[in-house]
């Protein structure tokens, strides 16, 4: 057998046991107080949709979901918000609502841990999904969520629906005020919570390894390297560009990890919000999958183009929540200001319905 047959084969029961899932968040500032939170959604086994956003009104009425049904915690929404979706769902892996509170969903895999459903209990039970939805609808700060998280306990709910995956999961919650923190499940329902570094999160291991592990970096720079001799050789650095030499660049959430800490800490001044949003887009772009990248050729799914299907940036300042897709790299926003959630009506936006790239033609005549 040979090797790139042992590679394919390797790479396939991977995939089978763990899809590809590698999603990145990063936060920016900027000098008028604005705060963007933004990150790519990655996911290689088919077209989850994630291009379809759900805008909720405020006093919708949610009942959890449980291993049981839908007899979990019962609530009435104090908020309306916009959340990405998946197959269909009406949860997803980003939300921004009305007062600018954001809710991510980052992949967590062999370390997210829910608790073990008690039916005595399940008035106060609810799936993954139902804790983003509770988080986005019933508060407004990172402080109010943190403060209410003895109200609910997440447990594990099989969704066939959502594309027959597992779901395990943790969150980055972040507000217009700075506030943000990371949000963690593990040991069977066991809650920490944890100070982002420097806003970033990934997936796999838990947050305090990422943390522990960017001490093998310590002597990244952004300096230039120095020319060094050996006589009889003068060694110079080949060009430009050596500045974060040693910067890993492979897909792993360890990886993508440093990265994403190199490029916010190294980010230039940013003078307004709107800075700051296509900021992001560009540091995102250094995190954008193709799909045959981290996929053997014979298990290419044939209904999307890229492992990252959608990139998104929050302006919690100004709620706005903007964001382009792999069918459509436009940059598209939704202003949570100018939508009246009292009076909205529950719906779907789907820009994408044509999946075709704008394209400007500018040649001259």
């Amino acid at each position: 057998m040979n090797l790139k047959k042992v590679i394919s084969i390797g790479l396939a029961l991977l995939i089978m046991s763990h899809p590809v899932f590698p999603c990145t968040g990063i936060t920016l500032t900027s000098k008028d107080g604005g705060i963007v939170a933004a990150r790519t959604v990655e996911w290689a086994l088919s077209d989850a949709q994630h291009n379809k956003i759900l805008v909720v009104p405020r006093g919708k009425e949610f009942t959890g979901q449980t291993p049981e049904g839908y007899n979990g915690k019962v609530w009435s929404g104090k908020y309306g918000f916009v959340t990405l979706t998946a197959y269909g769902q009406n949860y997803g892996p980003d939300g921004l609502n009305e007062e600018g509170l954001y809710v991510g969903v980052y992949y967590l895999p062999d370390f997210a841990k829910y608790a073990i459903y008690d039916s005595n209990n399940a008035h106060n039970s609810m799936s993954v999904g139902d804790f983003m939805q509770w988080m986005l609808s019933s508060f407004k700060t990172v402080e109010e969520v943190i403060n209410n998280l003895d109200e609910v306990t997440i447990v594990e709910v099989k969704n066939e629906d959502f594309g027959g995956a597992d779901l395990p999961f943790h969150f980055k919650i972040a507000d217009p005020q700075g506030d943000s923190k990371i949000i963690e499940i593990v040991n069977n329902g066991e809650i920490k919570v944890y100070e982002p570094y420097l806003g970033v999160i990934t997936n796999s291991p838990t947050y305090d390894w990422h943390i522990t592990n960017q001490r093998n970096y310590l002597g990244l720079t952004t300096q230039p390297q120095q020319p060094l001799s050996f006589a009889p050789y003068d060694l110079k650095p080949l060009g430009g560009g050596s500045g974060l030499l040693g910067l890993p660049g492979d897909f792993t959430p360890p990886s993508r990890f440093t990265r994403a800490a190199a490029f916010t800490a190294s980010c230039r001044p940013l003078e307004t919000s709107l800075d700051a949003v296509f900021e992001s887009f560009r540091i995102l772009d250094n995190f954008n999958i193709p799909i045959g990248a981290q996929i053997p050729s014979d298990y290419l799914p044939d209904d999307i183009v890229g492992a990252t299907q959608i990139t998104t940036a929050s302006d919690l300042k100004n709620k706005v929540f903007y964001y382009h897709t792999m069918w459509n790299r436009q940059i598209r926003k939704i202003d949570l200001n100018a939508i009246d959630f009292a009076t909205v009506e529950e719906q779907i936006i789907d820009d994408d319905a044509q999946k075709m790239n704008n394209m400007k033609d500018v040649t001259p005549n």
